[in-house]
């Protein structure tokens, strides 16, 4: 077996675009972008996460994505404001080393880029459009560099145009 890659999932402005009907609209794309690379995992990132079950969460997705949704990450409270920087991954680096694999390949998929630190693990959607085609192809470039041992952690996603996916989309 493969050694898993974990995928830490948004929701509002990433499967949906944010503020509007919360349909779930993109999730499709992302499931289809699941099923080329087996070995990725998904961990829920989403603030849904404090609102609803595992069991609600997971059946959001389509039956032969459930099984690889793995869990969600613990919610940190901050005590200053300053504190909030780079939060979801710090939520996502404390799941992984819950889980035995603080040295596992992840990416994340996020609207937010200040949740972010590391941003060449970071496909930043528009969060008026949810995740798209274009975020699909940076997703998939990413997995195959992280899955095929390439990915450097320095190395900013690229992008059509050769520009780093997350400052491409992050120019709002």
């Amino acid at each position: 077996m493969l050694t898993p890659t974990y995928l830490f999932l948004d929701f509002d402005g990433v499967t949906h675009p944010w503020g509007g009907v919360e349909d779930f609209r993109c999730l499709p794309l992302v499931e289809t972008v699941l099923r080329e690379f087996s070995e990725t995992r998904v961990v829920i990132t989403s603030d849904w996460r404090m609102l609803f079950s595992i069991q609600k969460l997971v059946a959001r997705f389509s039956e032969d994505i459930r099984c690889r949704v793995v869990g969600a990450t613990p919610h940190l409270l901050v005590k200053r404001g300053v504190d909030l920087r780079g939060l979801r991954e710090k939520e996502a680096r404390l799941w992984l080393s819950q889980h035995g694999a603080t040295n596992a390949p992840w990416l994340a998929i996020d609207d937010a880029p200040g949740n972010w630190i590391t941003r060449s693990r970071l496909i930043l959607t528009d969060f008026k459009r949810g995740f798209t085609e274009e975020d699909a192809e940076a997703a998939r470039r990413l997995l195959t560099r992280l899955g095929n041992g390439s990915f450097r952690e320095h190395d900013p996603p690229q992008a059509e145009g050769g520009w780093p996916h997350a400052v491409q989309r992050g120019a709002r």
